[in-house]
């Protein structure tokens, strides 16, 4: 008798086919058309698209991602890709593992035609974002569902929630950093968050504004009015992590890079704990990202190249990015844990 296999789509944000700027222009349009993205009125989105956003930034992104892009193709594809494979393996026969991005290729929509064609009882679906999100988590969940109504009847699905703090991914992240924190031997620890508008955070607020960034410590300990907010979950995982490492909560920093267009984004920004952290005297800093799973532009580009040229002309000795979780044992085996805990 054939064993029943369940099916598993991981699902992270997306890359540009090639560092081609015509395939640049034609990912960020994608993305940056979605409104849980760019939450505004339609036509202030499709007016800053078209006239701030896409003629300049599309040549601007692909030199970037030339000075990243691997043989096998974007980082994150390529590390997303290894992670599947790798998962796959450790699940074993029961399970099937696809990969689907929320923007560009392979797209959830195949990876659901994949594991139809499979015969799946079930399906888990797993939004490889650790702290929640409208912008990442809630846009790929909306489109793996409208994508499964479409693709009617299919297995019933599950989607995992946010992993901010689960032990498996906080274990993980300590395999990972633990000896480049030990090699390295910095004076200061950066935790360094993809940023978010601050809007999308004030709106998730359940006291009805009285909490998420309108007190100074709203951040500080999860409680009902901020369960849902990206920031406090980003600062649970420093705090998690900081634990698990041992370090000295003294020497760390929780910061928010990737920021675009005029809106006020989340705070402290990146750049500027940087210029602080060297006004202070500080000369090695490591630089973790724990709000990703996967190298990509945003790690190994913006951190890995810009902050590291950035802390020199500061004066700083050296800043080292620690590799994200990519598909590390550990980590591996940590998902593989979590998925077996919904079977």
């Amino acid at each position: 008798m054939e064993e029943l296999r369940t099916g598993v789509l991981l699902v992270n944000l997306g890359t540009p086919d090639s560092t081609r700027v015509s395939d640049v222009r034609r990912y960020l349009r994608e993305f940056l058309s979605d409104p849980l993205v760019l939450n505004m009125p339609a036509p202030v989105r499709r007016l800053l698209l078209e006239t701030v956003i896409l003629p300049s930034r599309p040549r601007r992104s692909a030199k970037a991602y030339r000075k990243i892009w691997r043989k096998q193709g974007s980082p994150l594809l390529v590390y997303s890709r290894a992670l599947r494979d790798a998962l796959e393996k450790e699940l074993g026969p029961a399970y099937v593992v696809e990969l689907g991005m929320r923007y560009g290729r392979p797209s959830i929509r195949g990876a659901l035609h994949r594991l139809c064609a499979a015969d799946v009882v079930r399906v888990l679906v797993l939004p490889l974002f650790p702290q929640y999100s409208t912008a990442a988590t809630l846009s790929a969940i909306e489109k793996v569902r409208e994508e499964v109504q479409a693709l009617s009847p299919l297995a019933p699905i599950e989607i995992l929630g946010s992993f901010y703090a689960d032990p498996r991914f906080i274990d993980a992240w300590g395999a990972v950093a633990r000896p480049e924190i030990e090699d390295f031997k910095p004076d200061h620890v950066l935790f360094s968050y993809h940023g978010l508008p601050e809007s999308q955070v004030r709106a998730v607020d359940r006291s009805g504004g009285q909490h998420c960034l309108a007190r100074e410590d709203c951040c500080d300990a999860l409680v009902e009015a901020n369960r849902d907010c990206y920031r406090a979950q980003c600062f649970a995982t420093s705090r998690s992590l900081v634990r698990a490492l041992n370090l000295d909560p003294g020497i760390t920093s929780t910061s928010f890079q990737s920021r675009l267009g005029p809106a006020s984004w989340i705070r402290p920004y990146t750049d500027a704990v940087l210029r602080e952290l060297a006004e202070q005297g500080h000369r090695r800093v490591a630089v973790l990202c724990p709000g990703f799973v996967a190298d990509c532009l945003e790690t190994l580009e913006e951190i890995g190249i810009r902050a590291v040229a950035q802390w020199r002309s500061l004066g700083g000795e050296a800043l080292r990015l620690v590799p994200s979780l990519n598909a590390h044992p550990v980590w591996v085996d940590g998902l593989a844990r979590m998925l077996r805990q919904h079977a």
